[in-house]
Parts: C-alpha cells; sequence; structure tokens
C-alpha cells in the first residue's frame, strides 16, 4: 500500500479525510474531488504536510458532474498520469426522511445523490481498473441499507442499492485483480450526523472506520462492518419477524 495512487470522492468528508491521512503518511499522491473548492484546497495542503507525494484537487459536483461522469473521471485519473491503484466513493447525504416522504423532488435528490450516482461512479471507476487490469475500489453504503426502517427508509434504500450494486461488481470481478470492498458502518460522529443525539458504544469515530477500510482493502475483502459488532446487529435486525419488528420504532 505503499505510495499508491489513489482518488477519493467525497473527499471533505471527515471518513475520507482520515482514510487520505494514512495513505499520506505512505507518500501517496493524491486526487480529492468534490464541490467545495476552500475546504479540498486546506486538506490537500494537509495532506502534503503529512507527507503525500501530491494532492491535487477535482471540483466537481459528484451527484451530477458538468461535463458528464467520464469527462470528469478521465480529468481526474489524468491527474495521476493515468494510473489509479485506489478509489474511494466516500460522499452522500443523510437527508430528511420526512420531507422526501412529502416531496417526490427530495426523494429522487436523495436517491440520485447516495446511490444512482454513486452506481455511475463505481462503475466508470471499474472499467477503468479492468482495462488496468488491477487496482481497489472501496464504496461506502451503510448498516440503514440492510433493513428498511420507518425513520430513514429513503437514505436506507439508496445505501442498500449502492451496497447490492458494489456487491455484484465484485463477483463480476472474482478471481481478477480488481477488488471491490463494500463498506457498511454504523453510527459515525461526524459533521454529516451533527442532528442525531451523539454518544454511547455504538458510536464511532472517523478515525476509527478509516483504519478499518484501510484494513479491510489491504486483505482483499469484500465486506466490511465498521465496527465490527455491526455484522451481529444487523443480522438480527435482519432476520427479526415481521411480527416482531413492525412493533419497533426504529
Amino acid at each position: 500500500m505503499t505510495g499508491q495512487n489513489v482518488v477519493i470522492l467525497g473527499a471533505t468528508s471527515a471518513v475520507a479525510e482520515r482514510y487520505a491521512r494514512l495513505h499520506a503518511a505512505r507518500g501517496a499522491r493524491l486526487v480529492l474531488a468534490g464541490r467545495d473548492a476552500k475546504r479540498l484546497a486546506a486538506i490537500a495542503a494537509d495532506l502534503k504536510a503529512r507527507g503525500a507525494a501530491d494532492a491535487q484537487v477535482a471540483l466537481v459536483d459528484l451527484a451530477l458532474p458538468q461535463d458528464g461522469f467520464d469527462a470528469a473521471w478521465t480529468a481526474m485519473s489524468a491527474k495521476l498520469e493515468d494510473r489509479v491503484d485506489t478509489v474511494l466513493v466516500a460522499y452522500g447525504i443523510l437527508g430528511d426522511q420526512k420531507a422526501a416522504e412529502r416531496d417526490i423532488t427530495e426523494m429522487t435528490r436523495q436517491l440520485t445523490t447516495n446511490m444512482t450516482s454513486a452506481c455511475a461512479w463505481l462503475t466508470v471507476a471499474a472499467n477503468y481498473l479492468e482495462r488496468q487490469g488491477e487496482g481497489t475500489l472501496i464504496a461506502i453504503a451503510s448498516v440503514a441499507g440492510d433493513r428498511g426502517r420507518q425513520s430513514n427508509y429513503v437514505y436506507g434504500a439508496a445505501k442498500g442499492g449502492l451496497a447490492l450494486f458494489a456487491q455484484g461488481m465484485a463477483h463480476r470481478f472474482a478471481g481478477t485483480k480488481v477488488k471491490v470492498l463494500t463498506v457498511k458502518p454504523g453510527f459515525i460522529d461526524t459533521p454529516m450526523t451533527d442532528g442525531l443525539a451523539k454518544g454511547g458504544p455504538l458510536w464511532a469515530t472517523p478515525e476509527k472506520v478509516a483504519a478499518d477500510i484501510d484494513t479491510a482493502a489491504t486483505k482483499g475483502a469484500t465486506t466490511l462492518y465498521t465496527p465490527w459488532f455491526w455484522m451481529g446487529i444487523m443480522m438480527i435486525i435482519r432476520n427479526l419477524p415481521g411480527a416482531i419488528f413492525n412493533r419497533m420504532k426504529i
């Protein structure tokens, strides 16, 4: 994993930034994609100070790139002289469930951002890695996608769809040098979750999640629940009988 060329889509997210720092310490060259030019520039400077061989910025609306996904990807990979070792798809919005229930436009925006556009990036990047002959593709989904719940089923449906898509892609490349990792985090203490009550053993730090992703990717894993105990929690939730599950307010 030393000195890799890494593309991070959604580089201003807390987990993505911590993940980038791990690669920076190994002398990686990075492309940081997102919409916030000032924030991206600050992150790039910080990564260089932490040891990155290079950190360049790609200003792009990841949910709807102006010039299309293919053109945007070509521009990003060119910054790394057309060699990409790892791609992290880390952007998304938590969204407002109640607003999505009332407003079809809002529901569509959430689904497009969290699933449709992310699947498009996975496809463009996967085809690139396939032509290259190797590489690692990482998609951050969520435990929310394991079973639909009244509190966040629009977000959960998007992340569940993304997870299924990435898992199918991993199957597509089974036995090759292209690896696809689906990440299913639980609660993470980040700005994205500032509207939620935080605290307790179920909450993880961005540093913990980033380290788990790094380890799983190094091992060539295809699915990661992080922290680890979410695998057991979601197994229970997935298998609860409907009669019991439907009485729960979650």
